[in-house]
């Protein structure tokens, strides 16, 4: 499912002012809020699993809705710095054409550290959105939109969502 140019536009610059936010803070301590919702999820990549895998589609019908934690675990395992670059690609539709932009990543990410929030998590056919927030050691940058796609037996980033995070990483790539 493509989005209109202007819905994309509109994202990548929401997701790149509220990257710039988050390099631009400094010095931020920890929220004191500790409640959660049901929809969701959030950690740090110190805490990725070490073996890699696409989340796996639920069994039986493929349309099933994936869960904020599997989602959120492809998004921790795309940024662990540990992971391969031809790891990271399977994660991603389209990831075998991004490799050097995923290199590029890779390198920016060493030593590093991310942690992911997704919430409100809605599918539609074979593609899930859901709101997510980084935190970085320069703070948290405001929610956005990012998709996955059904593709393979396995939730994977979009093209257009893994394009963005890899820009943030400063490793652009333009979505087929």
């Amino acid at each position: 499912m493509l989005l209109p140019p202007r819905t994309i536009r509109v994202t990548v610059v929401a997701a790149a002012a509220a990257f710039a936010v988050t390099v631009g803070l400094t010095g931020c301590g920890d929220s004191d809020d500790s409640s959660t919702k049901a929809t969701t999820s959030s950690t740090s990549i110190a805490a990725a699993p070490s073996s890699v895998s696409a989340t796996p589609a639920p069994s039986g019908d493929n349309t099933d809705a994936p869960t904020a934690d599997s989602l959120k675990a492809v998004l921790v395992q795309f940024a662990d710095p540990a992971l391969s670059t031809d790891d990271k690609a399977k994660l991603m539709v389209n990831g075998d054409a991004r490799k050097s932009s995923i290199d590029q990543m890779n390198a920016m990410l060493g030593g590093y550290t991310l942690s992911f929030v997704v919430e409100n998590v809605t599918t539609s056919d074979n593609t899930a959105t859901a709101d997510v927030t980084i935190t970085s050691p320069h703070g948290t940058a405001p929610s956005f939109p990012l998709t996955w796609e059904l593709s393979d037996g396995a939730w994977k980033l979009s093209d257009n969502s893994g394009c963005l995070l890899l820009g943030f990483a400063q490793a652009p790539c333009t979505p087929a």
